[in-house]
């Protein structure tokens, strides 16, 4: 791999040669820790190191490795090092190649496909000692770019460019924009293009279209656009290239291209000139196979850019981009789940944080529930999906197409399916109201100095560890200094214990069981359960780690914003605090055959209705899994036991029993009925054994941890979690605070009933209230309200619904004595407008499909916005059929007027 990357690899000693190459791989070389596999030299300067490890080996403790071995020089090899740490930092097992720049503000490590270059290291050093307040692209990316010129932009693109470079800024890998058709996507590549090359020095951006006739709109658009700043086109200042011919020129800023001539360019292959159709078609037989390819480096581009991010992208032609060392933008006006699974959920154009705003201090230990959809009820991945498997033993990740729809639970979560959705999901929760809800108390501290809690996260084995580090680092934007696995796999964890023990820089851990019990980490005010726990004496151990007390002076020195600990918080996200605990320690082919699921297969041998097909597809899986034992003996063993034969010879069978020869031998000798005896002999081992169609089932299952990243998550409910003396005594003092602002209330109320202020003002008053109630000392929120209601028997228990602001306007008006009972006003305005259409039906009246799309639509925007503002028919929705125009051709001019003032009346009474 270093010599495909143009290394010199060397051995140490008196035939060390740094002056010919320009850059060189010593082997073996002594630090002051230890031999380091790899130092690596460019133009004679010590610039990195790599550690490597055998195929599926633990790259996290390889890459603490390679941080010792860079921080921990002899003194001669300081002397002839570039920095006095050497900033890149490789871990490899053959298969899997991790890196990290610490020059890169927050640096974090990342997965590459190969080794950089010699010369691109080289030009690094270059970029950072010319600009060393900003030394590298990522760097400069966070504090190079200069403010967007506005002028001539629409609000979604000015909205976009924000997102996407403070996405950028924040070190994510990938994001997504979401333009509607026409609002101009590419404008807004080539805006934030040309500013990436001019203040972030980005060398090249990759372009890619979904056909090659529209990579000469793209190209065009690039020539017409004229640079905000310099007022000159963007190709008088860079170069644009589509990419037609096997030659890239050096000089290109912007290259355009289709993923399929991408590839034949990265295979070696010839590129035609000629818009080639046939070019287009994303079917191909078998995998994308992709070795390195010197006139295309992983490091060629900067960034890259997927126009209308096309489903091609999540398959097998993915590949591709992520032979590429560059961040992924995808623009498109309709994303489906695989976009927003393939972008890590970051949808840049509606990206914000939150800001914290509360300041209290609450009880020693309180709990904050978070439910997700997928926590709860499990997911659906759709046969046909492709979806990234990941083997235990050796980590290496592969793609396969589900032959079957995939359903899990929500217990299967972090054991043999690994949710990504509901990963972020719960991180993005748990950031975004940390200082809101959670620790509301830091929202006084200046945001320069505020600081994370210490956290620590409890998985459910080590896979669900690893993803759950990334997860964090990334939803963070911090890097590897921020967040680590503390597991008893992980390189010296003992090491790493006392570091997140002393450091304050190390705020969030994730382990699985090492941190659980017996083990202190005092100043932890947090403890996230991402894991369920059966045992009640275990979870009270696990609970534990939280509830120390730690001196004021050893809590300030790792957590410096704070004065005192005073509080630790339980962050369930599984529902461990709510489950009752017990105290006790190519053959494959052919339709349908290809779709069937091995549990499917296995069945239909068991009943005797498999068919030919079937067993040529049976056999080409069981000769996979046979193949994948070998790297399994215990589990190999066990099968073969129950067996009472090898695997493979069972699979012999089969394909000697489908094959032409046998299958016309037993045709012509006894006809149809020999053809399936000789099938039934050869699937007996199976069909008479029940116990090892079982057991091949569980091992199929248990080599494998398949990763959803398909099914985008949602929070179902986030809050603090009430007893009902809790919620009575909320309620309590809600009812205190109504008392004391009785005037301002009434006021309120009584513009919402007659009427007497526009719907935007009645709605802007209503949050200005909820905001109120949200400061300190009360930190109410209508989430929370509403359920010290439903605590206190004062409404009915909905489960998981979600509420809105609006519903304090029931909560009001039941305070206020008006209605009996407080209910969702979403569910109040739903059931007025069923009676309202059922009396005009009484009348006469018939409204068409289209009018009732209205009507719909109009009673929706006012469950969201208390009463419906005429404003609203020019926005999303009504603008997609119209807006005012549509309503009024809809209805008539005169009706539509009536049918507007008779839903305010009859909805908002």
């Amino acid at each position: 791999m270093l010599q495909d990357a143009g290394w010199s690899v060397q051995n140490a000693g008196v035939g060390l040669d740094l002056w010919g190459p320009q850059g060189v791989a010593v082997r073996e070389v002594a630090t002051k820790i230890g031999p380091a596999d790899y130092l690596l030299y460019v133009d004679r300067k010590l610039i990195g190191v790599i550690e490597a490890k055998r195929e599926g080996a633990d790259l996290s403790a390889a890459e603490q490795q390679a941080d010792g071995y860079a921080e921990h020089l002899k003194s001669e090899q300081r002397r002839a090092s570039w920095r006095p740490t050497l900033p890149f930092r490789y871990a490899s097992d053959g298969g899997v190649t991790t890196f990290r720049n610490t020059l890169d503000p927050d640096s974090r490590t990342r997965q590459i496909s190969y080794f950089h270059r010699p010369q691109t290291i080289a030009r690094w050093m270059h970029d950072a000692d010319h600009d060393p307040q900003a030394p590298t692209y990522r760097a400069k990316l966070r504090s190079r770019l200069p403010e967007l010129v506005i002028e001539g932009l629409r609000p979604a693109q000015i909205e976009a460019i924000r997102g996407l470079e403070h996405s950028l800024g924040e070190g994510r890998e990938r994001a997504l924009i979401q333009m509607a058709t026409g609002a101009g996507k590419t404008f807004t590549a080539c805006t934030f293009s040309y500013r990436l090359i001019k203040y972030a020095k980005a060398a090249r951006i990759l372009f890619l279209v979904d056909r090659n006739n529209l990579g000469t709109q793209a190209r065009t658009e690039f020539e017409n656009f004229t640079t905000p700043d310099d007022g000159r086109k963007f190709t008088e200042l860079y170069n644009v290239q589509q990419l037609t011919g096997n030659a890239m020129l050096d000089s290109s800023s912007v290259v355009v291209s289709t993923i399929q001539r991408l590839y034949l360019g990265l295979s070696g292959k010839a590129i035609p000139q000629n818009d080639d159709p046939e070019l287009d078609s994303y079917d191909i037989e078998g995998d994308l196979v992709l070795a390195y390819n010197p006139t295309f480096p992983p490091e060629t581009f900067d960034l890259i850019v997927v126009d209308e991010c096309h489903r091609s992208i999540y398959g097998k032609w993915r590949s591709v981009l992520e032979y590429f060392d560059a961040p992924i933008v995808g623009l498109t006006a309709t994303p489906v789940a695989q976009t927003f699974g393939f972008f890590h959920q970051n949808l840049v154009s509606e990206y914000t944080y939150e800001q914290a705003v509360a300041d209290n201090v609450n009880v020693d230990f309180n709990v904050y529930r978070i439910k997700t959809e997928i926590s709860e009820s499990g997911a659906l991945i759709e046969a046909g999906t492709s979806v990234p498997v990941r083997d235990r033993r050796t980590r290496r990740q592969r793609y396969e197409d589900l032959d079957d729809d995939f359903q899990y639970t929500g217990k299967d979560v972090g054991n043999h399916v690994l949710s990504l959705g509901q990963m972020r999901t719960v991180i993005q929760a748990f950031k975004e109201r940390l200082y809101t809800e959670i620790f509301p108390e830091r929202a006084k501290i200046p945001e320069d100095k505020r600081m994370v809690p210490k956290t620590l996260i409890f998985a459910r084995n080590d896979e669900h560890a690893e993803e759950i580090v990334s997860v964090v680092r990334d939803v963070f934007g911090r890097g590897n200094d921020f967040c680590t696995k503390i597991t008893h796999k992980a390189k010296r964890p003992h090491e790493l214990l006392a570091q997140f023990r002393n450091s304050a820089t190390l705020r969030v851990a994730v382990t699985v069981d090492m941190i659980a019990t017996g083990t202190d980490v005092k100043p932890l005010e947090c403890l996230i359960f991402m894991r369920d726990v059966r045992s009640w004496s275990y979870f009270e151990q696990m609970k534990g780690r939280g509830a120390r007390t730690v001196p004021q002076a050893e809590f300030q020195a790792v957590t410096p914003d704070l004065p005192e600990k005073t509080r630790f918080v339980i962050v369930d996200a599984i529902g461990v605090t709510e489950n009752p605990k017990v105290d006790a320690a190519p053959l494959d082919k052919g339709d349908p055959a290809k779709r069937e699921s091995l549990e499917k297969l296995l069945a239909k041998v068991a009943a005797g209705t498999i068919g030919e097909q079937e067993v040529s597809t049976l056999a080409s899986r069981l000769a996979r899994l046979d193949k994948e034992l070998n790297n399994q003996p215990a589990q190999r063993v066990d099968i073969e036991q129950v067996a009472g034969q090898p695997l493979h010879d069972i699979v012999r069978g089969m394909v000697d029993a489908v094959s032409v020869d046998a299958q016309e031998a037993a045709r012509s000798s006894g006809g149809k009925q020999a053809m399936q005896e000789l099938l039934g002999r050869a699937l007996e081992p199976l069909a008479s054994n029940p116990e090892l169609r079982k057991r091949l089932l569980e091992t199929r299952r248990a080599l494998d941890i398949i990763t959803d990243e398909v099914n985008q998550d949602q929070v179902v409910f986030a809050g603090a979690v009430l007893n009902a003396e809790q919620g009575q005594s909320m309620i309590t003092s809600w009812r205190e605070y109504l008392e004391e602002n009785r005037d301002e209330i009434t006021a309120w109320h009584t513009a919402y009933s007659q009427r007497t202020k526009p719907p935007h003002e009645i709605f802007a008053e209503l949050q200005r209230i909820a905001q109120r109630i949200a400061l300190p000392p009360r930190r109410w929120t209508h989430e929370r309200l509403w359920k010290a209601y439903e605590q206190a028997g004062l409404t009915a228990a909905r489960g998981n619904a979600r509420h809105s602001i609006t519903d304090l306007v029931t909560i009001i008006r039941y305070e206020l004595g008006i209605d009996q009972q407080p209910s969702p006003y979403e569910e109040v305005i739903r059931g007025r407008f069923v009676n309202w259409i059922a009396r005009k039906e009484q009348t006469g009246t018939r409204f068409t499909c289209d009018q009732m799309w209205w009507l719909e639509n109009i009673a929706q925007t006012t469950a969201l916005s208390v009463r419906f503002d005429t404003a609203a028919l020019d926005h999303v929705p009504f603008s997609t059929q119209g807006g005012t125009d549509g309503f009024l051709t809809a209805f008539g001019d005169d009706r539509a007027i009536n049918i507007l003032n008779e839903l305010d009346q009859d909805l908002t009474a």
